[in-house]
């Protein structure tokens, strides 16, 4: 660890270590070890929240069946408390698994449903198997037992401490790990996640067992902590307040997370007290008011125009804080309202937001990133030469593409042979990026067949046909926005990776190898696409025609037999143009066929050995460059009538 990151640390270690004998109350210890359990459930939720973009409602819920879980093996059982932590992970998980696999068919508000659906089911359940759970009346423990010896606050506190830290950093781990990227590749793109071999659905019900797991360990933690558990410990406002803690805190951080737990530990506790809850309201309009006065000065009185949202939310709360005298009936409203606030003004959460701010302070602050050695970087670029084997790569017969009663494609036949840059052109609308959708399994055709290296790909998931050699870019880009150049790439070589989920936790000698190796070669795509000196940019903020390389470099990282480049010179620059024609010569040169389809005409007749053309969805002429371009039918198309 660099002495940057090792100082902090250390003093951070420290700190957690003398908290006991300098907190002597109990009740505040108890609070702090809330706060670490949270932040252990919150390190989970935020791998579904903030890196595969999904929304769960059914936290509080798993949380509970962690909690009782350890609970009902401990009182019923006599389980020893080292015991009830693993089997409530084991159990969380399979009930994890059992939601994921119908739910995650779904995505947004129907998946939202769908958990909420789980998390009622799931309270009702507790509430009614008194059997098992004790119903109403709740269970009581004891206090653990570790090695003989009764654990008092200050001694469970220790080793919730240890469980956290070791928590924190296996979620660090998986999340800069290629398992973590894939994650984060569902939140960027799902359909380019897909067509680079990360199957969204498997890596969903993977986070979300994950995820899972870790609510189950908090639970088992909390019952521990509590030493008693009822139904209605686990609300729907639980969930509620997780979701406000990853949102307020700050997503993709784990600092955010640990933040996250502390405001919601804290708030409840501050709403119940209505005089500290009016200074805060009275602190948050003087916030506000400087703030105005800070933007007034920078920028006149058009700047103020952003801030009324924020200046009637202090005001109203200021008067709400004067005119209630009890603010229990009021706290679900609260939460709401402050998740607005936060989602609206700081979408990247407090975390997010500081450290934008002291980027802009100084360099020091930026976000760094690991760097990939640059030794032998043209390496991947050699051309190796077309692979040997069968002429014919890709032979599609009579495809039919239709939607309702209109045929994208209709009775098309398509024959690239390896080796080749075969065109795609026709004009607007002609099906050719249809096409390349029924090419790529993200549409499955009506009608018709197509194979590749002697295999039918109808019926078989994008992921699937992807790994097994065909790669593509998009019409409209499909990057991962958030994710660096360097990071896209390293999405393409995920077929790389072998590490398990025990290796990376482990961060074992091997796995940190293979990390290297890919990053090594990702560099050696970009430099190939030219774009080692953006390696470190998130793409969302590349140029538009840098934006396009980038899609063909993540593409190569497959290591495609087959790329489909879906209008690759859209949006370069004329003197742009010359160097992707280059690009597209040296792919070919490295064995690999390309299907182009392009606007370009002078790309197109530059580097082709045979071109197709597509009008409403038919095929009206193929061939060589020159003979197409002479063809009736094709001037016709474009042009709209008979060549003179």
């Amino acid at each position: 660890m660099k002495p940057a990151k090792l100082i902090p640390a250390l003093i951070g270690l420290g700190l957690l270590a003398v908290v006991p004998q300098v907190i002597t109350n109990e009740y505040y210890l108890h609070q702090i070890v809330l706060i670490a359990i949270y932040a252990v459930l919150l390190f989970g939720l935020d791998i579904v929240v903030g890196y595969t973009g999904e929304v769960s409602l059914a936290h509080a819920s798993l949380f509970g069946i962690g909690a009782y879980t350890a609970g009902v093996l401990t009182s019923k059982l006599g389980m020893p408390f080292w015991a009830t932590l693993p089997c409530s992970i084991g159990v969380t998980a399979a009930f994890g698994i059992l939601l994921a696999l119908p739910a995650l068919k779904v995505n947004g508000p129907y998946l939202a449903m769908v958990t909420l659906a789980f998390g009622t089911i799931a309270q009702i359940l507790i509430n009614e198997l008194d059997f098992i759970t004790n119903g109403a009346s709740g269970i009581t423990i004891h206090k653990p037992v570790l090695f003989g010896h009764v654990l008092q606050e200050g001694d469970y506190y220790y080793v919730v401490i240890v469980v956290f830290l070791v928590a924190m950093l296996a979620v660090d781990r998986i999340l800069r790990s290629h398992l973590g990227r894939a994650f984060e590749a569902l939140r960027g793109s799902p359909v380019a996640s897909d067509c680079m071999g990360v199957s969204v659905y498997m890596y969903k019900v993977f986070a979300f067992v994950i995820s899972a797991g870790m609510a189950g360990l908090a639970g088992g933690l909390f019952t521990y902590n509590e030493l008693y558990i009822e139904p209605n410990t686990f609300t729907f406002e639980l969930t509620i307040l997780f979701l406000l803690a990853i949102i307020m805190g700050g997503r993709k951080t784990r600092s955010g997370a640990v933040l996250g737990a502390s405001i919601v530990v804290l708030l409840p506790n501050l709403l119940n007290d209505i005089e500290l809850f009016r200074y805060l309201a009275e602190f948050a309009v003087a916030v506000v008011v400087l703030r105005a006065a800070f933007v007034l000065r920078a920028q006149g009185p058009a700047g103020l125009a952003t801030l009324w949202i924020p200046a009637l939310g202090a005001g109203g709360l200021l008067l709400a804080s004067f005119r209630l005298e009890n603010m229990t009936n009021w706290r679900i409203t609260i939460f709401g309202l402050l998740i607005l606030f936060v989602v609206y003004y700081l979408q990247d959460g407090i975390i997010g937001w500081a450290r934008q701010a002291l980027a802009r302070l100084h360099p020091m602050f930026a976000r760094h990133y690991a760097q990939a050695s640059t030794a032998g970087i043209s390496a991947w670029a050699q051309g190796k030469g077309a692979e040997s084997g069968e002429p014919v790569l890709l032979e599609a017969r009579g495809v039919v593409m239709q939607f309702g009663g209109l045929k994208a494609l209709n009775n098309v036949d398509l024959v690239v042979e390896r080796g080749t840059v075969h065109g795609l052109i026709g004009p607007n609308g002609s099906g050719k990026s249809t096409m390349m959708n029924v090419l790529t399994g993200i549409y499955r055709p009506t009608a018709g067949q197509i194979r590749f290296l002697g295999r039918d790909t109808p019926g078989r998931t994008s992921s699937d046909i992807a790994l097994s050699g065909i790669a593509r870019t998009f019409q409209n880009i499909q990057l991962f926005g958030e994710m660096t150049a360097l990071e896209n790439v390293l999405v393409g070589l995920h077929h790389t990776f072998g590490a398990n989920l025990a290796a990376i936790i482990l961060g074992t000698r091997d796995q940190r190898a293979e990390e290297e190796r890919a990053r090594h070669r990702a560099a050696s795509i970009l430099d190939f696409v030219g774009l080692a000196d953006v390696a470190n940019e998130e793409a969302r903020n590349l140029a538009y025609g840098r934006q396009r390389l980038l899609e063909i470099g993540r593409a190569l990282a497959l290591d495609p037999q087959l790329v489909l480049l879906d209008e690759p010179a859209a949006g370069l620059t004329p003197a742009e143009i010359p160097d992707l024609i280059a690009i597209i010569k040296r792919i070919r040169e490295h064995g690999i066929t390309v299907i182009l389809i392009e606007h370009h005409m002078d790309v197109v007749m530059s580097i082709c050995d045979r071109v197709s053309v597509l009008d409403f969805g038919q095929k009206i002429s193929e061939g060589l460059p020159a003979q197409v371009q002479s063809d009736p039918r094709v001037i016709e198309a474009y042009l709209g009538g008979q060549p003179a």
